[in-house]
């Protein structure tokens, strides 16, 4: 691989390991591109924030500190910072205006929940048998990505429908379609590969073969090690070739 956009730090509460650990696997590595998308902040009305999102707080640490990395690192490696964010309708103007006040070069889209997250708590990787909730999910995704704020959509299959395969595909359909009108690539996701999880689907991307739609390898790293990950990327290849996928190297970064 040459360039990985999707690399998150200890600050989102999940992930292990310092940020220079992060940057020296990549120069080990081999690669020439290193992103950093961290969980992006959301404060809900009440105040509160996610517990699995750098904080508020933290936003200036996390861009000192990979802003030195860039700059000691120059010669070797370049490295860009970014967030992984949802598209939550109530909340995300304010988002993106908190967004804005930072460096911060690009988006990635990660729907981990539908209606705003709170007060139901919807979260995406809870399995769901109600179609209801699956055209929720494609909706909010579809809305974002004609937004033109994101970079790339990453785990676009994270929402755990377990009703019938082919209504799924049906109802996923207008994603890859979204994708396609507003030149977005989909990431095949190597943490689930890495992580058996019920993600990436491969019936999802033979379907982006079909419909012609951009695709990029994302590590979703939590920890150093997982930024070498010969296991994932030989499936992820394996699926490029048998669905013919076009396989971007690199991305155009979008400012949000």
């Amino acid at each position: 691989m040459y360039a990985n956009y999707h690399t998150h730090t200890a600050r989102c509460g999940h992930a292990v390991g310092t940020d220079e650990e992060y940057v020296l696997a990549g120069i080990e590595a081999g690669y020439r591109i290193l992103g950093f998308s961290d969980h992006g902040p959301c404060r809900f009305p009440d105040g509160s924030e996610s517990g699995y999102r750098v904080q508020i707080a933290a936003l200036p640490d996390y861009f000192a500190s990979l802003e030195g990395l860039r700059e000691k690192y120059r010669d070797q490696i370049e490295l860009h910072i970014g967030f992984e964010l949802e598209y939550y309708p109530a909340h995300y103007e304010s988002m993106l205006e908190r967004i804005r006040h930072t460096d911060c070069e690009y988006l990635i889209l990660g729907q981990h929940a539908i209606y705003n997250e709170l007060p139901d708590l919807l979260m995406s990787a809870r399995p769901f048998k109600e179609v209801e909730y699956l055209r929720e999910y494609v909706k909010e995704v579809c809305d974002a990505l004609h937004t033109g704020s994101f970079t790339y959509l990453c785990h676009p299959e994270v929402f755990n429908f377990i009703g019938p395969e082919d209504q799924y595909l049906e109802e996923m359909h207008p994603i890859l379609v979204a994708a396609r009108e507003t030149g977005t690539p989909v990431e095949i996701n190597f943490l689930g590969i890495r992580d058996h999880r019920y993600y990436p689907r491969e019936n999802f991307f033979k379907m982006a073969g079909e419909e012609h739609v951009d695709v990029i390898f994302g590590l979703d790293a939590h920890a150093p090690q997982n930024v070498s990950d010969p296991y994932s990327l030989a499936i992820a290849e394996e699926w490029v070739k048998k669905y013919h996928l076009h396989l971007l190297e690199t991305v155009e970064l979008r400012k949000p």
